[in-house]
């Protein structure tokens, strides 16, 4: 049976959360503030977590940014009032996993969960070495972290899964609707546009681009990307 942790303080959805994911056979465990939240995620281990972005004492961007220095394996699906594209990003970038804004379909949010839960955990054992070499950089797929001549590189939570999905399929070209869905568990036409994905490599290659005579990511026209070693 299949843990899921809810942080939401509207009691009434709350309750109607509840009575879902128990319906369809969950585990349930529940908080109503963020840091009743954090505790639960560190106490409870649960499989997944449904994460309000909105909560008393700290909001899901603080309880996010918290939660993944601890742990980065479970799933976290946010729930926003706000479906701006700037805080879908910043959801994203702190770790999440997937998003729905409010008022959302009951089943949608709990086709999303399953697919989440099936998927494993973040970061799972689809890594194909411990760490990867190219130029200057090094990758260390766990724990996650790249250095550049010897220095720690900071990347935000998704930059690094961008990094690694590219990795792990390099020299093929990924679509950037495959990126989208599998970085992001999004397509377009829920808010988070192709324009994110373009975003993140530019912001990889600036981070770390410095000294390579060609790009480590390469843009194929009208399609996506591709890793080749530099």
């Amino acid at each position: 049976m299949s843990k899921v942790l809810i942080v939401e303080d509207e009691e009434a959805l709350l309750e109607g959360l509840v009575h879902n994911f128990q319906f369809e056979g969950y585990d349930v465990v529940t908080a109503k503030t963020g840091e009743q939240g954090l505790k639960a995620a560190y106490k409870q281990k649960p499989d997944i977590i449904v994460l309000d972005i909105m909560l008393p004492e700290k909001d899901g961007f603080q309880v996010l940014k918290e939660l993944r220095l601890r742990r980065k394996d479970v799933p976290v699906l946010v729930l926003t009032a706000r479906n701006f594209e700037a805080d879908v990003l910043k959801g994203f970038d702190m770790g999440a996993d997937d998003y729905m804004s409010k008022p959302f379909n009951i089943k949608e949010l709990l086709a999303r969960v399953r697919r989440l839960i099936e998927r494993g955990p973040v970061g799972g054992t689809q890594a194909l070495h411990t760490v990867h070499r190219f130029g200057d950089v090094e990758v260390f797929l766990e724990p996650r972290e790249v250095k550049k001549n010897g220095q720690l590189v900071p990347l935000s939570f998704k930059e690094f899964e961008l990094l690694r999905y590219l990795i792990e399929h390099r020299g093929r070209t990924v679509s950037r609707d495959e990126l989208l869905e599998e970085i992001w568990g999004v397509d377009e036409d829920l808010g988070v546009t192709t324009r994110t994905v373009d975003t993140h490599v530019s912001n990889l290659r600036s981070k770390l681009g410095a000294g390579f005579k060609q790009p480590f990511v390469v843009a194929v026209h009208k399609v996506g990307y591709k890793f080749v070693e530099p």
